[in-house]
C-alpha cells in the first residue's frame, strides 16, 4: 500500500474494524441485551461500549505517540513534532469520548432519563462526585483535558517525558472499572487490567504513529525507528499476554467456562494477540532489513495494515467483553471481618511450612523483577560476547536482590502482612535495608552505561535516559548523603505515625507506593555510602560511619517506641480481623517493634562493616600509591645526589690541576 495513502487508510482501517468487532461481540455475547429490569434503552446499551472503544483507541494514540517519540525520535525534528501533534489529537478525542462514556455510564447505572430540569443535573453531579465509578470517569475526563493542553504546549524532551507519565497515569482510573471477578481477587484483576491497558496503548499507539510519520522520514530513518518500535512492541506483547491471561482467568472462574459466550470472546482476543505476535516477529526478523528496496517496503506496509486489522479486532472485542456477563456469578463475600476489610478470607495460621508454601503473586512486581533480571543478564551477556569482563559477584548479588523483592511482594510476607503487623515490619526491613545492599552492589547503572549502545542520531535510548536520570539536578539532591539519610530515617517515622500506613492497608495503590518508596529510599541511602555507581558527592569515610551510627541510633529508638506503644496502630484494621490464631494484635505489634529494633539493625551493621572495609582498602591503596610515589621521588633524589658528587669531584680535579688553592 502507498505509504501516503496508508497514513489515512491505517487509522480508518483500525477504527472501522474496531467498531465492527464491538458490535459483533455485543451481539454474540449478549452485552447489549435489554435487562429485565431498569432498561436504559438501546442507545445506551449499544452506545456505551462503542464510546469505550473510542476512549481506548484515542488513549492508545495519545500514550503510544508520546512513548515512541521519547524512545525513538530526535527532538526538534519534523517527526517528533508530528508525534506530539498526533498525541494532542488523541488527547482531545480521549477527553470528549471519556465525557460521553461517563455520561452514558450514569444513564446505565441509575437508569436515569435525560431531562433539562435541575434534578437530573443534581443526580449527575452526585454520581460524578460521590460514586467510585463516576469519580473514575470524572478524573479520566479532567486528565484528558489537561493532557490536551499540555500536548499542544510541549516540544522538548523533559516536558514531553512528564506528559507521557501523566498520560499513563490517566489510564489507571479506567482500570478500576469493568468485571473484577470475585472480591477476593479484585486487586489482582485491577492491576492486571491497568497493566494490560498501558501495554496495549504503547503497542497500538506506536504503530499508529509509525503510519502517520512515514511520509516525513527517509527509509533509513524509518528503518531505525521501526527497530526501536519493535523492541517496545516486544515488551508490550509480553505484558499484554501475561496480564490478559491473568485477567481472563479471573473472569472465567475456571477452564470449564471457556466455551461460554464470555470464553469465546476471550479466545477471539487470544487469537488476535497471537496473530499480532507472529506478524511482529515476522517483520522484525525478515522485513525491516528489506525496507531499503521497493518490494520490501511495500510488503512491510501490507503487513502493518494486516496488524492494524487484528488490533482493531482485539480492541473491539475487549470493549464487548467488558459488557458481557461473566459465565459464573461471583460468590458472595464479606461474611467475616477479614473479608470485609481485605476482600479475602483469613489465611490459616502461620506455621513453619507456610513460610515456604504461602504465595500471593503480585503481578506488577513480578513484571518489575522479571524485566530487571532479563535486562541485567542480557547486558552481562553482551559484555561477555564482546570480550569485556563483568564481576560475577555483582551479577549474583543483583539476582539475589531481585529474588528478594519477589519473595517479599509475592511470598508469605505478602500473604500475611495485612493480618500481622510483625510480618508487615519484616517486609519493610527487607525492602528498605537488606535488599538495597544487594541491588547497589550489582552496579546496574555502570552495567547499563557499558552494555547499551549509544545513540548517534539525536534520539534518546535506554542508555541516554538512564544517564540523564542519574545526572539530573533532582538526582544530585536525592543522592546527597545527608538528604538520602534524612529520607531513609524520616520516611520510617513519617510512614507509621501518619495516615500513610492506613492508606497502604486500605488501598492497593497505597501498598504499591509503600513498596516502591521503601525500596527507593533504601537504595538511595546505600548508594550514597558504598555505591559503585557514580554519585555527585560522597562523604569522607569517617563521616560515613558517623552518619551510620546516627541512623542506627534513630532506627533503634523507632523500634523501641513501637514496643513501648500501649495502643494498637490502625486499631480498626489489625484489631478487627477476627483472627483467633497466633499472638494478640498488641502482642504482635510488640514483636514488630522488636523486629525493627533488633533484626532491622543487622543490615545497617553490615553496611557499617562494608564502609569500614572500603575505608581500610582505600587507605591501603593510598599507601601503595604513596610508596610508589616515594620510590619514584627517591630514585630522582639519588640521581641528583650522584650528579652533585660527580660535579664536586670534577671541580676538585680542576683545582688540583691548577696547583690547588
Amino acid at each position: 500500500m502507498n505509504p501516503r495513502l496508508l497514513r489515512v487508510a491505517g487509522p480508518v482501517i483500525l477504527i472501522a474494524v474496531s467498531l465492527i468487532a464491538v458490535v459483533a461481540g455485543l451481539a454474540y455475547g449478549g452485552g447489549a441485551a435489554a435487562p429485565q429490569l431498569a432498561d436504559p434503552g438501546p442507545v445506551v446499551r449499544w452506545g456505551l461500549p462503542i464510546a469505550t472503544v473510542v476512549v481506548n483507541l484515542s488513549a492508545a494514540t495519545l500514550v503510544g505517540s508520546l512513548v515512541l517519540a521519547l524512545f525513538a525520535l530526535p527532538a526538534g525534528e519534523r517527526p517528533f513534532e508530528i508525534a506530539l501533534d498526533t498525541a494532542s489529537i488523541g488527547a482531545a478525542v480521549f477527553t470528549v469520548a471519556s465525557a460521553a462514556t461517563g455520561y452514558m455510564t450514569f444513564l446505565n447505572v441509575l437508569n436515569a432519563k435525560p431531562t433539562l430540569d435541575a434534578v437530573f443535573g443534581q443526580q449527575l453531579g452526585r454520581f460524578l462526585v460521590e460514586s467510585p465509578l463516576g469519580q473514575a470517569w470524572l478524573l479520566t475526563t479532567i486528565a484528558g483535558a489537561v493532557l490536551t493542553v499540555l500536548t499542544f504546549a510541549v516540544r522538548s524532551w523533559i516536558p514531553t517525558l512528564l506528559v507521557a507519565i501523566l498520560s499513563l497515569a490517566a489510564l489507571v482510573p479506567m482500570g478500576t472499572q469493568g468485571h473484577a471477578g470475585d472480591e477476593a481477587s479484585h486487586d489482582a484483576a485491577v492491576i492486571a487490567l491497568v497493566l494490560h491497558l498501558m501495554a496495549a496503548a504503547v503497542w497500538l499507539g506506536g504503530l499508529v504513529l509509525l503510519v502517520v510519520i512515514r511520509p516525513a522520514m527517509s527509509r533509513t530513518q524509518l528503518q531505525a525507528t521501526m527497530m526501536r518500535y519493535s523492541s517496545l512492541a516486544l515488551v508490550a506483547f509480553v505484558v499484554v499476554a501475561v496480564s490478559g491471561t491473568v485477567r481472563a482467568s479471573i473472569g472465567l472462574l475456571g477452564l470449564q467456562n471457556l466455551w461460554s459466550a464470555y470464553g469465546v470472546l476471550v479466545l477471539v482476543k487470544v487469537f488476535a494477540l497471537v496473530a499480532m505476535g507472529v506478524l511482529g516477529a515476522w517483520y522484525r526478523r525478515r522485513l525491516i532489513s528489506r525496507m531499503a528496496d521497493e518490494n520490501g517496503s511495500r510488503r512491510f506496509w501490507g503487513v502493518v495494515s494486516l496488524e492494524l486489522v487484528f488490533m482493531g479486532i482485539a480492541s473491539g472485542v475487549a470493549a464487548a467483553l467488558a459488557r458481557t456477563p461473566p459465565p459464573v456469578e461471583a460468590p458472595l463475600v464479606g461474611q467475616t471481618p477479614a473479608e470485609v476489610l481485605t476482600g479475602a478470607p483469613l489465611p490459616p495460621e502461620l506455621t513453619l511450612e507456610r513460610w515456604f508454601t504461602a504465595w500471593n503473586v503480585d503481578l506488577l512486581w513480578t513484571f518489575v523483577v522479571a524485566f530487571a533480571l532479563f535486562f541485567y543478564l542480557a547486558g552481562v551477556w553482551r559484555l561477555l560476547r564482546r570480550g569485556d569482563r563483568w564481576p560475577i559477584h555483582r551479577t549474583v548479588l543483583w539476582c539475589l536482590g531481585m529474588f528478594g523483592v519477589f519473595w517479599v511482594t509475592s511470598g508469605p510476607i505478602n500473604v500475611y502482612q495485612d493480618y500481622l503487623f510483625s510480618m508487615h515490619m519484616i517486609g519493610h526491613m527487607l525492602l528498605s535495608m537488606a535488599i538495597p545492599l544487594m541491588l547497589v552492589a550489582g552496579a546496574p547503572v555502570s552495567l547499563a552505561a557499558r552494555a547499551i549502545r549509544k545513540r548517534d542520531d539525536g534520539s534518546r535510548g535506554g542508555r541516554e535516559w538512564i544517564l540523564w536520570a542519574v545526572h539530573n539536578p533532582v538526582a544530585k539532591v536525592l543522592t546527597n548523603p545527608y538528604v538520602a539519610a534524612g529520607l531513609f530515617i524520616g520516611s520510617l517515622w513519617g510512614f507509621y505515625y501518619t495516615d500513610l500506613f492506613r492508606w497502604s492497608l486500605y488501598g492497593h495503590v497505597g501498598h504499591i507506593w509503600m513498596v516502591a518508596h521503601f525500596l527507593i529510599t533504601g537504595y538511595l541511602f546505600v548508594l550514597s555510602l558504598i555505591g559503585i555507581d557514580p554519585v555527585p558527592y560522597r562523604l569522607p569515610y569517617p563521616m560515613r560511619l558517623l552518619v551510620l551510627i546516627a541512623i542506627m541510633a534513630m532506627h533503634a529508638f523507632f523500634g523501641i517506641a513501637i514496643m513501648m506503644n500501649s495502643g494498637l496502630m490502625v486499631a480498626e484494621w489489625f484489631g478487627a480481623m477476627g483472627r483467633t490464631w497466633g499472638a494478640t494484635p498488641l502482642e504482635d505489634q510488640y514483636v514488630g517493634g522488636g523486629v525493627a529494633w533488633s533484626v532491622g539493625e543487622i543490615p545497617t551493621l553490615i553496611l557499617a562493616i562494608t564502609v569500614a572495609i572500603q575505608w581500610s582498602r582505600s587507605d591501603e591503596r593510598h599507601q601503595k600509591r604513596r610508596d610508589r610515589h616515594v620510590d619514584r621521588v627517591g630514585d630522582v633524589e639519588l640521581d641528583q645526589y650522584n650528579e652533585e658528587l660527580a660535579r664536586l669531584a670534577a671541580r676538585d680535579a680542576r683545582v688540583a690541576a691548577r696547583g690547588g688553592s
